[in-house]
Order: structure tokens, then C-alpha cells, then sequence
């Protein structure tokens, strides 16, 4: 790999001390110039993708292998599962980051395989990952532990190298272009990763800040991922890559990145159920000249709003893509005595399925909703709750309203996404989760998942 030659090689950092983080955050929405634009991880100068069919499925012509590179001084940071199985690749790939953070080194590509998750695999999967890295950074000029792996599919089932040593060499000589208008290799890529998903899932958003010396610089941040089931993440999503082009320090990236992942894929939840193999990593390229941004700079919370919304979009579309699904469903509460109540109490909204179910039968059962609310363990009064639906008020101060059932049938007819707000009347924490409703669908995909 050659190096990036568009950031200087001794960056200059940028750094204002006693910047109003609060103040700078409130406003950094005016600095999105485009808040929807197309292109994923295409859309991210300095990023080359693909995506190929190597083997990994017994249908030939589906892409099963994706292989995102960065250019060599891109920072790189990661979140991974908390699920004790965890699969080899992120074993693998934790020790990778902890070396690469260690050597005070650089992250050059993650290779993404779907097919089989390389879970439960024991010793045997743990090499086949590391022979993985090994064969990616003979192929892109690299060391082995600059390589992160990722792995989703079926657990338990060996993982063989041969549709690496197959695929690998097709997917370099398939890498587009990293001058940030390369859709058609995101497009690949995403396509790659799918399991059980319908669609691919892209987002990509762009904001422009000024920095210290009052220059504008125009930055790039987007991603892709997949996740359709076994949804309910623990500092991560099932598989998720997101870039940017602006350079930022290893501290900015590790602390941009959950703090974005706690508010984005943190709060959906499809099946309550955390995967093995959750992982979600950021490259930084730093392919756009401009000083390398630092926690205490003031580009910084322009920077974690534009990953935050990137975040939240593809959470929402992992919601809306769960398995069997007809609903988005949104769960807004407000009136919390703290975050960790507003939090337990919106979860056990979303995670319960006679809520899910009921959405999906479009039956307006908010006691299905305070019965959620009740065994959260969250601290309030059942006399003070208020809860709407689709907009409108069926419970408040705890109590029954008149509302309108033919209304409420025709809103689950035409909403796409349902939105339940719930004020507990407790506080001022309030929380937001994203799920989906439970279908029989749901049931079927995953009673023939391994046939």
C-alpha cells in the first residue's frame, strides 16, 4: 500500500482549550451541509471497497466476502460484543487494536465474511482467523496485526481458509476507488455482509467546520452495516464499518466512537438477543487536508454529531430491516428519574413482545405498554404516567383516555413507523430505543435458519 499523500506526515494538531463542548454540540446540526447523501463508505475519500462471491455460501453468485482498506496513517478504533461466546474474529481482532494502539501504529483493512460466523469454533477458528490476517497483509503490503476481521452467520460450524485464499485475491483486484465517488464498490461491499437482511444498509452524511485559524474545511463521514436478528447490542452492532476523511487523533476516535455507538446501535433492539460476533469499527483516513482533530479542539462535537447521525441512521434501518418485520417501531420516554431508569424502562417497552406483537396485530393495547413500563424496575408513580401512540393520548396520570380506535387502526395502515412516547413524571432523563414488531415471519426465518 502506498502511502496517503494528502495528509502531511507530521500533522498539525488542532487544539483550542476551554472549548464550550455543550455549546458547540448544540449547534453542530448547522454545520450538516448534507445530511443524506448516497454512497456509504463510497462516499469517504481515502476509502477503497469490494465485495465478492469467495465460496462461503452454497450459492456461488452471492457476494460473501467484503474488504474495506485505508490508507497507510489512517487511525482506526473499535467497538466489539460483551458476549462471553465471543466469536474468534473479534478475538482476533481486540488484539489486533490492542497492538496497532500499542505500537502507536495504523489499521489498514478489515475483511468481512458472511456465510459463517466463526463462532464456537474453538482453536481451529481462532487460526483461521489469524491465517486470514496473515493473507489479506500479504496482499495489500501490510503487517497482519494492521488487519481487523469480522465474521456473520451460523455458529458452531468450522470455518475453512480455502474461500479466503479463494476470495482475497478477487476482492483486492475488485477494490474501487478511494477518491470518495466509488458507490458502486460500497454498494459491493454492503451487499457482501448480508445474512438474513433484505436490504443493505448505507448512510453517509457531510458538515463543514472552521478551525482555529478560521479556515473551512468540508469533512465526510459515512458507513454501512448489517443486522437483521440476534439484535440487541452491547457496545456494538452485529457488523458495522464506518469511515471518515478528517484526521483525528486515536483518543478523538476511541471517544467519538462510543460515544456515538451508546446513543445509536446501544438503543436497538430487535430480539433482545446479543450476538456472538458484534463489532463495529471507524477508520479515520485524514484524506481531506486539515489540522488532525483532538477531543478539546472545536471541530470535535462536529465531528461525533456528524458520526452520531450516521449511527443512528443505520440503527434505525436495522430496526426497520428485523427479521419478519412490518413496524419501525420508536420508543420515546421522557420523565425519568435518571438515565440508567429512562433507559430500563424504554428497553423493556421495546423488548416486549406482547408490545411488538400487539403492533403487529395493529391493536392499540397501550396496557401492554404500562404493563412493560411496570416490570421494568424503573422508579415512578403509576398516577403521574402519560403514554401516546402514533401521536395519540391513550393514558394519562395513569388512567385510561378515550381515543379514537378506527383513527388508531387507519395510523398503523399508513405509518411506516410507529412511535410510542411514554412521560413517567419521575424526572427529567429521557432515553429513545429503536425496535420492531414481532410477526410470524420472524418465527418462520428462524425455525428454518440452518436448513
Amino acid at each position: 500500500m502506498t502511502a496517503d499523500t494528502t495528509q502531511a506526515t507530521e500533522p498539525v494538531t488542532e487544539t483550542a482549550t476551554g472549548t464550550d463542548r455543550e455549546a458547540a454540540m448544540a449547534t453542530a446540526m448547522e454545520a450538516m451541509t448534507e445530511t443524506d447523501i448516497s454512497g456509504g463508505l463510497g462516499a469517504v475519500k481515502g476509502i477503497k471497497c469490494s465485495g465478492v462471491a469467495a465460496g462461503f455460501r452454497q450459492d456461488p453468485t452471492r457476494k460473501d466476502l467484503a474488504l474495506i482498506v485505508a490508507p497507510q496513517g489512517a487511525t482506526a478504533a473499535a467497538v466489539f460484543t460483551q458476549n462471553t461466546f465471543c466469536a474468534a474474529p473479534v478475538t482476533v481482532s481486540r488484539t489486533h487494536l490492542d497492538k496497532i494502539i500499542e505500537l502507536e501504529d495504523t489499521a489498514c483493512a478489515v475483511v468481512i465474511n458472511s456465510g459463517n460466523a466463526n463462532a464456537a469454533t474453538g482453536e481451529a477458528g481462532k487460526q483461521t482467523a489469524i491465517r486470514t490476517a496473515q493473507l489479506a497483509a500479504e496482499a495489500l503490503d501490510c503487517k497482519p496485526h494492521q488487519v481487523l476481521i469480522a465474521s456473520t452467520g451460523v455458529v458452531g460450524v468450522p470455518l475453512s481458509c480455502d474461500p479466503f485464499e479463494a476470495g482475497l485475491p478477487l476482492a483486492v483486484a475488485a477494490l474501487g476507488t478511494d477518491d470518495g465517488t466509488d458507490a458502486n464498490a460500497a454498494q459491493a461491499a454492503a451487499d457482501a455482509i448480508k445474512t438474513t437482511d433484505t436490504v443493505s444498509k448505507q448512510a453517509a452524511v457531510r458538515f463543514t467546520a472552521t478551525q482555529s485559524d478560521g479556515i473551512e474545511v468540508t469533512y465526510t463521514v459515512g458507513g454501512m452495516c448489517k443486522g437483521s436478528g440476534m439484535i440487541a447490542p452491547d457496545m456494538a452492532t452485529m457488523l458495522a464499518v464506518i469511515a471518515t476523511d478528517a484526521a483525528l487523533t486515536q483518543e478523538a476516535a476511541t471517544l467519538a466512537l462510543r460515544e456515538a455507538v451508546d446513543v445509536s446501535f446501544n438503543r436497538v433492539t430487535v430480539d433482545s438477543d446479543t450476538s456472538t460476533n458484534d463489532s463495529v469499527f471507524l477508520f479515520a483516513t485524514g484524506a481531506t487536508p486539515g489540522k488532525t482533530i483532538t477531543t478539546d479542539c472545536p471541530v470535535y462535537p462536529l465531528f461525533v454529531t456528524a458520526l452520531t447521525q450516521v449511527c443512528e441512521n443505520l440503527a434505525r434501518q436495522i430496526a426497520r430491516d428485523g427479521e419478519g418485520a412490518s413496524k419501525l417501531i420508536t420508543v420515546k420516554l421522557t420523565g425519568a428519574l435518571d438515565e440508567v431508569d429512562a433507559d430500563c424502562a424504554a428497553r423493556a417497552v421495546a423488548d416486549s413482545p406482547l408490545v411488538k406483537t400487539a403492533i403487529a396485530g395493529h391493536d392499540a393495547n397501550w396496557g401492554r405498554i404500562a404493563m412493560a413500563l411496570g416490570k421494568s424496575g424503573a422508579d415512578f408513580e403509576q398516577e403521574k404516567v402519560s403514554i401516546a401512540l402514533m401521536g395519540l393520548p391513550v393514558c394519562k396520570d395513569g388512567l385510561a383516555l378515550t381515543f379514537d380506535e378506527e383513527k388508531a387502526r387507519q395510523l398503523f395502515d399508513e405509518l411506516d413507523e410507529i412511535i410510542i412516547e411514554v412521560d413517567l413524571g419521575a424526572g427529567e432523563a429521557s432515553a429513545q430505543i429503536w425496535t420492531c414488531d414481532l410477526t410470524h415471519e420472524y418465527v418462520s426465518l428462524n425455525s428454518d435458519y440452518r436448513s
